[in-house]
């Protein structure tokens, strides 16, 4: 074989290794954005390297494979559901109160799954792994109730808070967000049969001269009209024959009254 030949094959072996190389790597960083997402762009911005974010992003997943993160069982479930919906309902009295109650909750619920929690930064990066798409989230959250805390948060600010908390909480939990008891939005649900805080309104609570809710699902069923029976001819005999009002007579002149009416027939003395 001439010295020629080799340098193709090789050359041809080089260009298959990095072809096979390159697409492993894109495969990698395909597989690492779709599981991170916001956390992925994140991750570059703060290392300033997509290479450094993709190893960052790599070890993150190594770490929480070693820990020993558990799904809820049923009992624990309802306990938090319920615990959730009674801090909702309390929002309207105890807005602050409340926000930094459903903060708390969960991190309980995180410890009770096996996430790290002592450490803030080291929560973040066990989150981002399951759950990339909702941390952005409940980052704003953390930082309006960090602002609540120094009553520079508003009310809206807060309800925003109890939203944001509520998707990571039934992330956590495994309740859907749209079905859960006591809520009743999607997140993003298009039924909007809850109030802001996610607590379903009391049917029982509504105004009496309220309108019932129109169902826009149902089909319209196609009223055949019903022929009526002609309304019965009225009485128009007075009407046939046009009456003439009296007239008036007209008042007798002055002239008329005071005046000598000559007789045609008087007789003239001659």
């Amino acid at each position: 074989m001439s010295t020629g030949v080799i340098i193709v094959i090789v050359v041809v072996i080089i260009v298959v290794i990095a072809a096979l190389a390159l697409g492993a790597m894109e495969m990698r960083r395909r597989r690492l954005r779709q599981q991170f997402g916001p956390e992925y762009d994140r991750a570059v911005s703060e290392t300033g390297s997509r290479r450094k974010a993709e190893a960052e992003l790599s070890a993150r997943q190594r770490r929480v494979a070693k820990l020993d993160i558990r799904p809820l069982n049923s009992d624990e479930t309802a306990r938090y559901q319920g615990e959730w919906n009674a801090i909702q309902e309390r929002f309207v009295d105890t807005p602050t109160e409340s926000v930094a109650q459903a903060a708390t909750l969960i991190t309980t619920v995180m410890r009770t799954r096996g996430y790290p929690t002592d450490d803030h930064d080291e929560a973040m990066e066990a989150l981002s792994v399951d759950h990339a798409h909702t941390l952005t989230r409940y980052r704003e959250a953390r930082a309006i109730s960090e602002r609540a805390g120094s009553g520079a948060a508003t009310t809206d600010d807060l309800r925003n808070a109890m939203l944001k908390y509520r998707e990571l909480f039934h992330e956590l939990v495994g309740t859907p967000d749209d079905t859960a008891a006591g809520t009743g939005r999607t997140g993003t649900g298009p039924a909007e049969t809850s109030d802001a805080t996610g607590a379903t309104p009391d049917p029982s609570l509504a105004p009496a001269d309220a309108a019932p809710p129109t169902d826009t699902t149902a089909p319209v069923a196609t009223e055949t009209p019903v022929a009526t029976e002609a309304p019965a001819p009225a009485d128009t005999r007075a009407a046939d024959t046009p009456v003439s009002e009296p007239v008036p007579a007209e008042p007798a002149s002055d002239d008329a009254v005071t005046a000598d009416p000559v007789s045609p027939q008087r007789s003239t003395r001659g």
